[in-house]
């Protein structure tokens, strides 16, 4: 059995800052991904982000995950265990872990969940052609191994990922088609589709794909446009010669091992998918279990961040450390998630948080 004062599963964003805030009050922290490599989504995002400075404003993705990675580095109090996936969480405390073969316990006084999020699919005729992937696989493919997926492609969804694979995908040389989006407007940034529609490529609002064509591989898509009732409406159909179809449609929380442990659970539009009730301090119903980033409700990549450095902070108070300057910096970074959700998609999340916010100890004896 492997004593551990706080396990962080997941190194992603979240996983990363909760990671780099723990260790700086003073806790050891153990990381463990199931990667080959730490950073999560961040090393497959070429573009700069949004936010603000505190988020890394401005700075390509993969240059924050070395910025976090570096940070990491340098602190002694931080191990890091890759290629290690986590198998369970149990009621007695003990955290399960698999790698090279090997089964291994540990025993945390305190875990941090920043498993993320998975991508959501489309059930169509011929879904399984080679030549049909998730934006994330494209991503990767491009970003992480330098792998042109194909030469033309219809992007399925126009929320951010979508917007954002699609540009990076003729960064790589490679025609997007057309982009569709079955809701009635846009999803992503308007930044990003004004950027798109400058470069020439469609984007059909309403309309969705009817059926992949092919029989080695994909040949041809071809897409129709929805009524009020999302059906597909006969006679509208347009037929494109494609030799991808990437699926952008969003994401659902990887909240499995948070079920296992014992973690009151709720299925939540708003958040995309079932999520983890919790307090302001990120704390779950089950005592020292702390959640940040997509698993607790799919977001950007900075709130990800955010959430993780205040969840590493929480964590690490839970045990008992603190820094002079705690109350401010825990302030300081509600005050950036509050910023980060503004706008109608903000005001989405923030009501899909009220209605699972659990009522804290401390803020309990507070107001008693």
């Amino acid at each position: 059995m492997k004593p551990v004062e706080i396990l962080v599963v997941g190194g992603g964003p979240a996983g990363l800052c909760a990671a780099i805030q723990a260790a700086e009050m003073g806790s050891k922290v153990l990381v463990v991904d199931r990667n080959r490599a730490l950073g999560g989504q961040l090393i497959k995002q070429t573009h700069m982000f949004f936010g603000s400075e505190k988020q890394y404003a401005s700075t390509r993705g993969f240059d924050i995950a070395q910025i976090l990675l570096d940070k990491i580095d340098q602190m002694e109090n931080i191990e890091v265990m890759t290629n290690t996936t986590v198998l369970g969480l149990f009621e007695d405390g003990v955290a399960t872990l698999e790698k090279d073969g090997k089964y291994i316990k540990v025993k945390p006084k305190a875990i941090v969940v920043g498993t993320g999020a998975s991508e959501k699919t489309l059930a169509f005729p011929n879904n399984d052609l080679p030549g049909i992937y998730g934006a994330g696989a494209v991503q990767t493919l491009m970003n992480e191994y330098g792998i042109k997926p194909g030469n033309k492609v219809l992007m399925i969804g126009a929320g951010n990922i979508g917007l954002i694979v699609s540009y990076q995908l003729m960064q790589a040389g490679v025609q997007v088609e057309a982009i569709v989006e079955a809701s009635p407007t846009i999803g992503g940034y308007l930044v990003h589709a004004s950027k798109i529609r400058r470069m020439g490529v469609p984007i059909y609002t309403k309309y969705s794909i009817k059926e992949a064509i092919g029989t080695e591989a994909v040949e041809k898509a071809v897409i129709w446009q929805l009524d009020d009732k999302w059906q597909g409406i006969s006679g509208t159909e347009k037929e494109l010669e494609v030799d991808i179809i990437c699926i952008s449609v969003g994401l659902s929380p990887l909240s499995e091992l948070l079920w296992q442990a014992g973690c009151e659970m709720k299925y939540l539009p708003e958040l995309s998918g079932y999520v983890p009730a919790r307090d302001e301090n990120l704390q779950t119903s089950v005592k020292g279990i702390f959640v940040a980033g997509d698993v607790s409700g799919v977001e950007e990549a900075s709130s990800a961040m955010v959430e993780g450095y205040l969840a590493g902070m929480s964590a690490a108070a839970y045990l008992g450390y603190s820094l002079y300057n705690t109350k401010e910096l825990r302030e300081d970074l509600l005050q950036q998630l509050n910023s980060l959700r503004h706008g109608p998609v903000g005001e989405r999340i923030n009501k899909g948080i009220a209605s699972i916010l659990i009522q804290s100890e401390a803020a309990a004896s507070t107001e008693a």
